[in-house]
């Protein structure tokens, strides 16, 4: 196998992960990061929203034998705590086994244990505070401004893989040279972190092994736990309208929103009104782009690829999932660059489509549909189906979350499975019996 160097863009989660795979398979891999190194830099507040693991990142990081480290900074979420208006609570489990959890983890804290665990491989040497400016792709060179003192430099490469995020410079180039499908679809919803801190005896204010939800139609508020006791929270909101982050913008419309949509928790918040008026304001879209790599020279991973809205908790999982697929693909191709990034494409923008699709849709039920009669009636027969044919029915969320078959494909069998509860349905309305015989006929013809 050629033991060339590699080149990657983007030292965020993708980016040390990646590295890691190709310095386990014998490549020299140079990341350039445009950030400073946060292992000795305190980042800014309001960008370190904590992060869902489940299976598809767990994999990865088994695989790389970095999980027995993370696993310890991990809180096990066994399903969404719903707060209603009223105050009142409800355990929508996220499946029906005791290991079917997903896992809070600090992107921060993640991030650094990454970049570390890639450089003690001896292999890999990370660049900080070099921005990716320009890329040549026909004379196979990269310029990067050094932002420490504003110089422009040059960087040759013989292959580049861009973990540089949804603004990626790699992707853009690709783009342009070869007319790629692009396209970037806009939420029109924002998001703003926030917290909750620990109780005066420093002990967490709420349920510290669910994922809590605020649903409010248009709206919704999530908090995951930390291990210092407090919660990351994520406020969702439209960017324009009545209820928006245009018109909440001073500390008496801050207090009055969450005194109306989500008193229960005020108190829990002393930090709010700074919090909200300082913290930036996120913009949400999926990206969509077709292929992911140019030639033999250079490869979209993550973010890059493919950034997807944070409301399945596939964002990173699906960026990890990205770097084992391209590792298989470079262990059964041995280092022919050409047909690892020629079937990367083939094989994987499918599942990156599909699982942002899916994102999007998973941000309706949570913000309208988790409270609806009719939603928690198809959910109940979703996991009665599961029991009676655990062969054949696995809810979408459990395919997603905790089995690793592909995103397309899950698509593709959800809406199959949705049609069933359908016809079931229009048999019961009220969804308490299921015809057996309907069900097996339909998955003899439909789900086999």
């Amino acid at each position: 196998m050629d033991k060339k160097t590699i080149t990657l863009i983007g030292a965020g989660l993708a980016g040390p992960l990646m590295a890691t795979y190709l310095a386990q398979q014998g490549f020299t891999v140079e990341i350039f990061e445009r950030r400073n190194d946060m292992r000795k830099v305190k980042l800014s507040s309001g960008r370190s929203i904590n992060l869902a693991l489940s299976i598809r990142g767990i994999h990865a990081l088994k695989e790389v034998g970095l999980y027995e480290k993370i696993a310890p900074i991990t809180i096990p979420m066994k399903g969404r705590m719903i707060h209603d208006m009223d105050g009142k609570t409800n355990l929508q489990p996220y499946g029906q086994r005791d290991a079917e959890v997903i896992y809070s983890v600090s992107r921060a804290q993640l991030n650094k244990e990454l970049m570390t665990f890639a450089e003690r491989t001896g292999n890999v040497r990370i660049h900080f505070n070099h921005e990716l400016s320009s890329v040549d792709l026909d004379m196979n060179t990269l310029s990067f401004m050094q932002k420490n003192n504003d110089k422009i430099i040059q960087k040759d490469f013989t292959c580049v893989m861009g973990c540089d995020g949804s603004a990626s410079v790699l992707r853009d180039e690709i783009v342009n040279k070869t007319k790629a499908m692009y396209k970037e679809k806009p939420l029109g919803h924002g998001y703003k972190e926030l917290q909750i801190l620990p109780s005066k005896d420093g002990r967490f204010q709420l349920d510290n092994h669910a994922l809590h939800i605020w649903p409010r139609g248009q709206f919704m508020l999530i908090a995951l736990p930390n291990m210092d006791k407090t919660f990351t929270c994520t406020l969702f909101l439209p960017m324009t309208g009545e209820v928006s982050f245009d018109s909440i913008d001073t500390v008496e419309k801050v207090i009055e929103l969450f005194q109306f949509h989500f008193s229960d928790v005020l108190d829990f918040m002393p930090t709010l009104s700074t919090d909200f008026l300082s913290n930036p304001t996120g913009d949400l879209a999926s990206i969509y782009c077709d292929p992911w790599h140019y030639k033999d020279k250079a490869a979209l991973i993550g973010d890059a690829a493919h950034a997807v809205v944070p409301f399945f908790g596939q964002g990173m999982n699906a960026s990890f999932q990205d770097c084992t697929v391209m590792n298989n693909l470079i262990g059964d191709f041995r280092g022919y660059w050409g047909d690892i990034f020629s079937n990367y494409s083939e094989l994987h923008v499918k599942n990156g489509h599909a699982i942002a699709d899916m994102a999007i849709e998973n941000y309706i039920e949570m913000r309208d549909h988790v409270n609806d009669p009719n939603y928690q009636k198809r959910r109940k027969l979703e996991l009665e189906l599961e029991k009676r044919f655990p062969d054949k029915f696995i809810p979408r969320y459990s395919m997603v979350s905790f089995h690793q078959i592909p995103y397309n494909d899950i698509y593709i069998r959800g809406e199959k499975q949705f049609a069933l509860i359908d016809k079931l349905l229009e048999i019961d309305s009220t969804g308490e019996s299921i015809d057996e015989m309907l069900v097996k006929n339909y998955f003899h013809e439909e789900l086999a």
